[in-house]
């Protein structure tokens, strides 16, 4: 049997198209870059991470790439080490997590799976953020227990086919019907986790005569409610292995306890949800640069052309050292977005969030296409990892709000 190849992505053993099997990274870049900050509970909890995601999930980042299958198998080892319910408060149960652990988490997992470390603090930003700034407590104690124990799945239903960042041309409607419901008609696209998802919040005009952002509303809705229904599974570039749907609204009733925070007020409280949340992209894509970095680094170091290794060659070391100046420049903007937050200092948090997401998915979207530059013909192949950290990478430029978007709202603070 051939020696086990960190490359290949097609099984335990190096196929014949690898031509031979490299080492992983060594022991020093496995260790990772130190954050200054972090508490020794927070380094054995990146570690734990760590291990889990090189036993659990890079042996099937490849199979899961390649067959776009939801792996729901790893539902249960997240919800364990409470990974799916990160910021659930512990007096509902939960971790009691913050920012930067979401953050320490998702960029471990990224190194080896982006479509996997979506799932990391997957009920946040669905669920736990918004009861937790703009629900009543009743919607704490009725929700948070349950999500607390790990094997909830949750989503957000914001985007429609003429609304993107035009979020005021939202068309989605939800009618009061008397004291008991609100009735729901409409169309959403490209929602993350949307089929497989037990609660979806989902927005919703509620005031049509209302201008731009005023009139919308948030809803938890159960998606087993009959006037629920999926649509297609879109066929897209990357992070294949997470379903991104259409959802369809037929006069589907939802109890009126069941909206999040005032009337009409729904979208400008998620706004505050997006910036929490916008962090946590710039910490994938931090994993995933790092992880193409790896990959890069011990194929150099084994490839050898004109007689010696190709990482003797300055060209190449000079896009390895960029590569990991920005990589870490990116790491170093993401977790002192992370310190505030956790520390309450929240008064340039949209500027800091915008910035952490804008800056850090363009730097993963250079590193990994330069990754894939120094493996030559054979990071075009998809028997080594790093046409798919490219592949991955050009997500995190386009959701959670476009990095042009993200440039807008950083300029009109400066200008403002």
């Amino acid at each position: 049997m051939m020696p086990s190849c960190v490359f290949c992505e097609r099984g335990s053993t190096a196929p014949a198209s690898c031509r031979r099997s490299f080492p992983g990274p060594s022991a020093k870049a496995r260790k990772g870059k130190a954050i200054m900050y972090l508490t020794e509970d927070q380094q054995l909890f990146r570690d734990a991470v760590r291990k889990m995601a090189e036993k659990e999930i890079a042996p099937i980042a490849a199979e899961i790439d390649d067959t776009d299958r939801f792996p729901k198998e790893l539902v249960p080892i997240f919800g364990d080490m409470g990974l799916l319910q990160m910021w659930v408060p512990e007096q509902y149960g939960g971790p009691g997590g913050n920012l930067t652990s979401v953050c320490l988490a998702k960029e471990e997992v990224a190194r080896v799976s982006e479509a996997a470390s979506l799932m990391v603090g997957n009920n946040s930003i669905g669920m736990i953020l918004p009861l937790l700034h703009f629900g009543s407590e009743e919607q704490r104690q009725r929700f948070l227990p349950e999500i607390a124990k790990g094997r909830t799945l949750t989503a957000v239903a914001m985007t429609e086919p003429h609304a993107g960042s035009d979020v005021g041309a939202m068309k989605t409607r939800a009618v009061r019907d008397g004291n008991a419901a609100y009735v729901l008609n409409g169309q959403k696209c490209y929602i993350t986790f949307g089929s497989v998802a037990d609660y979806i919040l989902v927005f919703a005009r509620t005031d049509p005569d209302a201008k731009g952002f005023d009139g919308i509303s948030a809803f938890i809705v159960d998606t087993k409610t009959k006037g629920f229904r999926v649509g297609r599974n879109e066929r897209k570039m990357g992070i294949h292995g997470i379903p991104n749907v259409e959802i369809f609204f037929d006069d589907m009733r939802v109890p009126v306890e069941n909206m999040v925070g005032e009337e009409g007020k729904g979208f400008r409280a998620a706004m505050k949800i997006l910036d929490l949340n916008r962090p946590t992209v710039g910490a994938i894509s931090v994993g995933l640069a790092q992880g193409a970095i790896d990959v890069a680094i011990a194929y150099a170091k084994e490839r050898k052309q004109f007689g010696r290794s190709i990482s003797q060659f300055q060209g190449l070391q000079f896009m390895i050292a960029d590569m990991a100046m920005q990589t870490e420049a990116a790491r170093s903007l993401v977790y002192e977005c992370a310190r505030q937050v956790d520390n309450g200092d929240l008064r340039n948090l949209a500027t800091m969030a915008s910035m952490a997401k804008c800056f850090a998915s363009d730097v993963a979207m250079k590193v990994t296409t330069d990754a894939v530059q120094i493996l030559g013909g054979a990071g075009y192949m998809k028997d080594y990892p790093v046409e798919r950290m490219m592949r991955d990478a050009k997500i995190n430029q386009i959701f959670e709000g476009t990095n042009q978007i993200q440039r807008v709202i950083i300029s009109r603070h400066l200008l403002q």
